[in-house]
């Protein structure tokens, strides 16, 4: 029986069979998923050694399934390959560098395959930032958390130990949302903290819209000055 489990998340059948016969013989299973929902079915039910998961699939995209995986301290120590014909469509969302999993360009060699997975594996082994125990959300190579409930504060450290946060969003929302989650008895409600991370969420959804707007802006220009 196989040791080591290989999930390959693409909804192309072609790409998936090609993964399952570039990968050299060994001791481990391949199981695929067709669809972004199907792959996180496998993700929280099986106990994989390694992901390979396409940007943009059906039902629940690329995104949102390594949103959820980066949310989970133990799901996001699994080594991730991420595919994509158009490495731009990754960076919109995610910024490089990719410091805890490996990009792999389609289409693909079976060098570049093997490149990549051990990549991953390396890049998985690398410490990070532990997730909060209460209202962790992971953004993008981040971590937005409340890292002190006691006091109600908000620490957004990033993979390169800098603020991955915009100006904007911290002279003014986050303050407000700190002083009113204060408390007069020296500890902060569960209702004043979840209504906190709630904010944190909302805030950074709105900010990862404006980057989204600012790089399709940047992309339009580009193609104007051509």
């Amino acid at each position: 029986m196989a040791s080591n489990k290989i999930l390959v998340i693409d909804d192309t059948t072609v790409v998936r069979v090609k993964v399952r016969e570039m990968l050299p013989p060994g001791n481990f299973e391949v199981l695929e998923a067709k669809d972004g929902l199907e792959g996180l079915n496998f993700i929280l039910q099986e106990k994989l050694s390694l992901i390979m998961l396409d940007f943009l699939l059906p039902k629940m995209s690329g995104w949102e399934v390594f949103q959820k995986v980066q949310a989970d301290p133990e799901l996001r120590k699994i080594p991730l390959v991420i595919m994509s014909g158009r490495k731009e469509e990754v960076t919109e969302k995610i910024t490089e560098p990719f410091e805890y999993f490996e990009f792999l360009g389609k289409p693909f060699d079976q060098k570049q395959l093997i490149g990549a997975i051990k990549l991953a594996m390396t890049k998985a082994k690398q410490p990070r930032p532990e997730l909060a125990s209460v209202g962790a959300v992971a953004v993008k190579n981040s971590t937005v958390a409340t890292s002190s409930v006691a006091n109600a504060t908000v620490a957004v450290p990033s993979v390169a130990n800098t603020t991955v946060i915009t100006p904007s969003a911290t002279n003014t929302a986050m303050p407000t949302a700190a002083s009113n989650a204060t408390p007069s008895a020296g500890g902060a409600s569960n209702a004043e903290i979840d209504a906190l991370n709630e904010k944190i969420v909302k805030m950074q959804v709105e900010i990862d819209g404006l980057k989204k707007q600012l790089t399709q802006v940047v992309t339009f220009i580009k193609q104007k000055i051509k």
